[in-house]
């Protein structure tokens, strides 16, 4: 198994609003910089243009339960799962990304990719709280 972090953050917005916006891959791009420049539609995939390549994307579809979970293909072919929810807290929201540990991933890189993620939510949260 791999070792996981749980990144959560708290936003100030009903739950159902946060996914409306938080779902579609096209604002994507404007909280998470993991995806580089911006996505463009590649049939049931999005394609992200990063410094090492392009990387492939699926999104699990639109649904009633919060799921925003995505799939990232490496140019190399690797799959990565990016398990990500957004659940209701009273009248707020808890968005959660769960970050695995891939294999070979050393302590240092998997610091700055907790780093990332947490400063995405938050960019997240100031999209969303404004």
């Amino acid at each position: 198994m791999f070792e996981v972090r749980q990144i959560t953050v708290s936003i100030a917005r009903p739950a159902d609003q946060v996914y409306a916006f938080a779902h579609r891959p096209e604002n994507f791009p404007k909280w998470a910089a993991g995806l580089g420049s911006g996505l463009t539609r590649d049939g049931d995939r999005w394609v992200a243009h990063g410094p090492d390549g392009d990387v492939h994307v699926r999104f699990s579809p639109e649904n009633p339960y919060g799921v925003l979970d995505h799939w990232v293909t490496l140019p190399d072919g690797t799959e990565i799962s990016i398990p990500l929810r957004v659940v209701a807290n009273d009248d707020g929201a808890e968005v959660t990304l769960t970050l695995f540990r891939v294999p070979g991933m050393d302590d240092a890189t998997f610091e700055r990719d907790q780093g990332m993620v947490a400063k995405d939510l938050v960019t997240l949260k100031a999209l969303l709280e404004a």
